[in-house]
């Protein structure tokens, strides 16, 4: 009954003034009620073992100082977990998203160059995927540079219309790369 008592003399006498000590570590007056309540149950609980060599004072905050420590470390854990689960999480998103669109931007694309008319597709499939000039596709294909133009300026009307709803994707690609 004796350490009962002696017990809530305790707690009474230091509970405010350790709460007032871990407050400001803490920056969060609940938290650190939490671990002054913490350290008094624990020395309850240990009270047949524990052997205090320094003063109760002493004892009292050097524990309260040592679990706001922990609890600091252990939110500063918790943060930087949860940073890192973010950026992997928005990352793996904007990823598949980006090659989902980009496949189906592409899909687009070629389907709209195979609808295009035959002489004008190869005009354009030699300019924009062999990269040969005006003048080595009017050579290959024994017509004039105006023709090729001509193909060219048809091939690139058709293709502005055929994807014009896919501007936006394509945009959108463009600002994550």
């Amino acid at each position: 009954m004796g350490d009962k008592i002696v017990f809530e003399q305790v707690f009474k006498q230091y509970y405010q003034p350790l709460c007032n000590y871990a407050g400001p570590m803490l920056k969060d007056y609940d938290e650190a009620e939490e671990i002054v309540q913490n350290v008094f149950y624990n020395i309850w609980v240990k009270r047949e073992s524990i052997e205090i060599t320094s003063s109760l004072k002493s004892y009292l905050y050097k524990a309260v100082h040592n679990d706001c420590l922990n609890k600091l470390k252990h939110l500063k854990v918790r943060a930087s977990y949860a940073t890192e689960m973010k950026y992997e999480t928005e990352t793996n998103t904007y990823d598949n998203s980006g090659k989902l669109i980009a496949k189906e931007l592409s899909t687009q694309i070629q389907t709209a160059i195979d609808e295009l008319p035959e002489q004008c597709g190869h005009v354009f499939k030699l300019s924009r995927f062999e990269q040969l000039k005006y003048s080595e596709i009017a050579e290959q294909l024994g017509i004039s540079i105006k023709t090729v133009e001509n193909h060219m300026g048809k091939a690139l009307r058709i293709l502005r219309e055929k994807l014009k709803d896919y501007l936006p994707l394509v945009m959108w690609l463009l600002y994550l790369n």
